[in-house]
This record gives C-alpha cells, sequence and structure tokens, in this order.
C-alpha cells in the first residue's frame, strides 16, 4: 500500500517525534577514497531504507550530476522506500536573487523530493567573508528559501552551518539565522558542527541553551575531528535535540562523521529508545559490513558495536569471567546487535580461554585438563616465536583437535619440495615448484609452474593430491598476507633477516578458513601455512562436515 505521507518516518516506534537521519550519500560521500556510482546510490539507499532509518539524503541535485541522476532514477520508481524520507540538499537563493528563480533552488523542486534540506551559514564571519553579504540578506536568503519550497509542498530542515563556532563568535546572529528559517516554516534547526572541533559537555551546553532560548525543534550534525561525534551527538540528544545525523560506519570527509551504527546503538541500547522498526537493531552488524562493501572499504574490525572484533576477547581473565557469566565483560548481548562474541587464543590465553575457543569451534574440551595445558603450552611457545593464531582459526583447531588425541594428519608424508624462479628473456618472472610425497603408500613427483613461489606450490600440491583426493577441486587459496617480524618473531621486521608470517585463507563452495605459517624463509612459511590448509580440508572431508563461514568482515 502506498504511504499517504512521505514526508515522514514510517514504521518506526516513535514515529515522526525522533529522527534518525543518514546522510551517506552525501557527507559520507566526501570521505577520500569513495565514490559511489548511481547504482552504488540507489543500493546503499535500498539498504539504509530496510534498516529502518527515517532521512536518506540523497545527495545534491543541481550541482552534481550524479546526483541528479540518482534522484531521477528513484522518481522514475527504482527506488521504493518503505521506512525512510528522501531528501534533497541544497543551498539557499543567492543574494540578490528570487528564490523562485535561483536554478539551484529549482533544482531542488525537480528532484521530486518530498523533503529539503537547506545549509545556510550562521556563523557571522562566514557571512561576511565567504558569502561578502550581510546579516540581514543571509537572513532573507534563509527566509524566502524555506518559505518558497513550503509554498511548493516540500517540507523542510535548516543545516546551520558552522553553528557552534558561530554561537560562540556570536550567538545573536547564530539565533537569527535560526528564527529566519523556523519562521518561514522550516521544521527543525539542524545545529552543525561543522569543524568538528566541539567536545560533549560544549555541546549538551549549547543545545539546552538554544532549546530554551528559542523553543525550536532542534537536530543535531556533528563531525568527528576530536573522535567525539557519537559522543556529541548522544550528548545533544540528552540536552534535547530529537532529529540525529549520522553516516555508515561514520563516512565522512577529514576524520569522518558521527557513525549510523554506533549512535544507533547507543541511542537504542544505553537510553532505551525505540530509533528503528521492531526487530531491526539485529540488522546493524549486517547493513554496516553491506554499505562497507559497497563502498569499497575494508569494515572496521574494531568498530563499536558492529565491529568483528567488537565483542572480542584475548586476556585469559576476561574469559575465565566469561565462562562463568558472558555478561561479566561484555556491555550488552552481541546478538541484540547482529554481532557475535568471540575469544582469542593467544599467548595471554588461560585454561577458560581454550575451553572457550574450542567449544567456539564445536569441540569439547573443558573435561580434558591436559588437552587444554597441551594447547596453552603449545601457543604460548609458538607465539614467542611470532606464530598468531588470532586470524588463523583453523590452525588453531587443528593443535586443539591434536591434543585432544583426533586425527589432524596431513593427507600426505613430504619427502622434499623444491622452488625454482626463472626470470626470462622476455622479462616474465615465472615460478616452478616441484613436491615429493608419499601418498597412501606411493612416491609421488608433481611438478607445475604458478604465478609466484607460493600459487606453484599450490599447483603442484593439488596435481599430486586430486586424483586421490577429488574434494581439493573445490578448495581453492583465495588469499595470502605476508608480515616481516623482528628475528625471534617479536615486533615489526625490517630486512633480509626478519622472520615472515603468513596467513593463507582458502575457499570452498560451503565456506573459508584461515591458516598460518612462520619461518625465516618466507616460501617454507607460506608452505607451512598452505599444508595447514590442506589439513583442515581432509580432517573436515573425513569428518563429512564443512567449515564453518568465517566471521562476518574477519
Amino acid at each position: 500500500m502506498p504511504r499517504a505521507d512521505r514526508t515522514v518516518p514510517a514504521g518506526t516506534p516513535l514515529g515522526d517525534a525522533f529522527h534518525v537521519y543518514d546522510t551517506t550519500l552525501r557527507d559520507g560521500a566526501q570521505r577520500e577514497g569513495i565514490s559511489y556510482s548511481v547504482a552504488d546510490k540507489l543500493a546503499v539507499a535500498r539498504h539504509l531504507d530496510a534498516l529502518g532509518v527515517g532521512f536518506i539524503e540523497g545527495g545534491w541535485p543541481g550541482a552534481l550530476p550524479k546526483d541528479t541522476e540518482f534522484f531521477a532514477r528513484a522518481a522514475a520508481g527504482e527506488l521504493d522506500l518503505r521506512h525512510a524520507a528522501l531528501v534533497a540538499f541544497g543551498a539557499t537563493r543567492k543574494a540578490g536573487l528570487a528564490a523562485a528563480e535561483d536554478p539551484q533552488v529549482r533544482a531542488l523542486l525537480d528532484s521530486q523530493a518530498p523533503v529539503v534540506t537547506l545549509v545556510a551559514k550562521s556563523d557571522r564571519r562566514h557571512i561576511e567573508r565567504a558569502l561578502r553579504t550581510d546579516v540581514a540578506e543571509n537572513c532573507a536568503m534563509v527566509a524566502d528559501t524555506v518559505a518558497f519550497l513550503r509554498g511548493e509542498g516540500r517540507r523542510v530542515f535548516l543545516d546551520a552551518e558552522h553553528f557552534f563556532d558561530g554561537y560562540a563568535f556570536d550567538p545573536d546572529t547564530a539565533l537569527r539565522v535560526l528564527e529566519a528559517a523556523v519562521t518561514a516554516g522550516a521544521d527543525v534547526a539542524v545545529l552543525c558542527d561543522t569543524n568538528g572541533g566541539m567536545l560533549p559537555l560544549g555541546i549538551a551546553q549549547v543545545v539546552t541553551e538554544v532549546a530554551a532560548r528559542t523553543g525550536f525543534r532542534l537536530g543535531i550534525h556533528c563531525q568527528d575531528d576530536t573522535s567525539c561525534a557519537v559522543a556529541n551527538s548522544v550528548a545533544a540528544v540528552q540536552a534535547g535535540a530529537t532529529h540525529v545525523q549520522c553516516t555508515a560506519n561514520g563516512y565522512g570527509e577529514r576524520a569522518g562523521n558521527a557513525d549510523l551504527f554506533a549512535v544507533v546503538g547507543n541511542l537504542a541500547t544505553k537510553l532505551d529508545m525505540a530509533v528503528l522498526p521492531d526487530g531491526a537493531l539485529g540488522e546493524l552488524t549486517r547493513t554496516s559490513h553491506a554499505l562497507a562493501e559497497i563502498a569499497n572499504i575494508a569494515p572496521d574490525t574494531h568498530q563499536a558495536y558492529v565491529g568483528v572484533s567488537a565483542f572480542a576477547h584475548k586476556a585469559g581473565l576476561h574469559a575465565s569471567a566469561i565462562k562463568v557469566d558472558p555478561e561479566l565483560y561484555n556491555h550488552m548481548d552481541p546478538v541484540d546487535v547482529g554481532n557475535g562474541q568471540r575469544v582469542l587464543v593467544t599467548e595471554m590465553a588461560g585454561r577458560a580461554s581454550v575451553e572457550l575457543k574450542a567449544a567456539e569451534l564445536g569441540l569439547d574440551l573443558a573435561g580434558q585438563p591436559g588437552a587444554v595445558a597441551e594447547v596453552v603450552a603449545t601457543v604460548k611457545e609458538r607465539e614467542a616465536e611470532g606464530w598468531s593464531y588470532e586470524a588463523a582459526d583453523a590452525s588453531l583447531e587443528l593443535i586443539m583437535r591434536s591434543a585432544a588425541g583426533e586425527d589432524a594428519r596431513l593427507p600426505f608424508e613430504l619427502e622434499s619440495y623444491r622452488v625454482i624462479i626463472e626470470h626470462r628473456a622476455d622479462r616474465a618472472v615465472v615460478s616452478e615448484a616441484t613436491v615429493k610425497l608419499v601418498v597412501d603408500g606411493e612416491r609421488l613427483i608433481a611438478t607445475r609452474e604458478g604465478n609466484g613461489p607460493v600459487n606453484a606450490l599450490d599447483a603442484a600440491l593439488r596435481a599430486a593430491l586430486t586424483p586421490s583426493r577429488p574434494w581439493l577441486e573445490d578448495v581453492e587459496l583465495s588469499d595470502f598476507k605476508v608480515r616481516l617480524l623482528a628475528p625471534g618473531g617479536t615486533g615489526e621486521g625490517h630486512g633480509t633477516d626478519a622472520v615472515t608470517r603468513v596467513l593463507v585463507e582458502s575457499t570452498d563452495h560451503d565456506g573459508s578458513w584461515t591458516t598460518v605459517g612462520v619461518h625465516g624463509n618466507v616460501v617454507e612459511a607460506s608452505w607451512l601455512a598452505l599444508v595447514d590448509a590442506l589439513a583442515y580440508a581432509a580432517r573436515r572431508a573425513r569428518a563429512g562436515t564443512v567449515p564453518q563461514p568465517a566471521p562476518v568482515g574477519g
């Protein structure tokens, strides 16, 4: 059924009383390295609408061709929003020009967006130096444009640019700009910390003062230049703001904007505000990672609420408490935001960490104290040499299963391997690997070329093993990472004497798994990671199970 009023959010318990306003497609797109296509922008909008945000700012029609096309395609039916109202962003009329005659203002109408957010200067220094006009004309520009758009049936919000700096310099001018907008019909006056220099107590004080002096409905827009954008946004809401502007994953220019997922997580779980539709909070993590994929930016593993490490525990003391009660070291149940708890087994791990991690991997070590002690000792000894199992669950699982007495052997015995790198006359560089193996009592030799020594080794192994291990046809080496460590395996390494740590990610049609190898020789480190990957796949094949998918964003 078509929505009766597309200027207000639909399906959220708080309705129009509180606005979650997303500006990823406009302010977030200003982040260095992000370049959305129109198709990307439509996909982002659909994800945000599915999450249940109240407003989606689609961009600046008339100023940017891609934004103009986005609104045209949205109006043509390519964007059917169930929850959110679509917003066009733009500037007020220019000085000395009627709003109806300003092409930028006309472009806002032509976008057919039911809501328009106007940006206006609220700092007298910007009015006089950047706009080169006076305060009275600036206020007239605001009032005229708001009144014109309201007369054309649009709902209007005002972004008061540089408000906090302007209010500190000349509060009367800043308030005059807000008054001009609201008197002309703007529904919300958004106070913008454009330079991102405010701190939470200062934000709360100004929002409280402005609310008391004006009685206007206030919003907040915070940049993250002091790493306080999320805290500032929450402080503004606690001080009375009922409209909060954010971007997905905090994308934005310079240090970014207030992160939508952290702000919503805080409002919903800490302030008990139902700012999303029922059941939508559990989609935070999935949506965050989906939008990171569209932006072609790796998810922040340590991002609050939605990062893969947001509920990961490394210290043995933490794990001991979590074993008794997970709430003792989690500020909330990660499932509520679609995330999950993880236990990391490192040299800091104790028995509880190993038992919890084993349970996470589907292995019960709680009744095997000898096996647990062996795993703890092995991990601590190897990590002292540079091994790391935080991102290599498959290698860790092999250690655990071996300690528990399970069959974790390789599907072959190694006699030897050799890798040759040839630089040919045509400047092509080709790697050739030869492996000599004993497989099921039979001695096999295989030689293959590859794009680098690791690829050649992988190809040679497959050539020798696949005839008797057909499940290998589905296993692929999907990622390969190398890190140099200082001799002894500690810290960052430099030069040719560094120890090398290699992480190999393998996949098949059912999932992915990561293994690790460490050695002074990069080829041997790669070999160790490769054979762990095959041992893990072989164990799975023998058990008739599939590898668990890697955590989201891992």
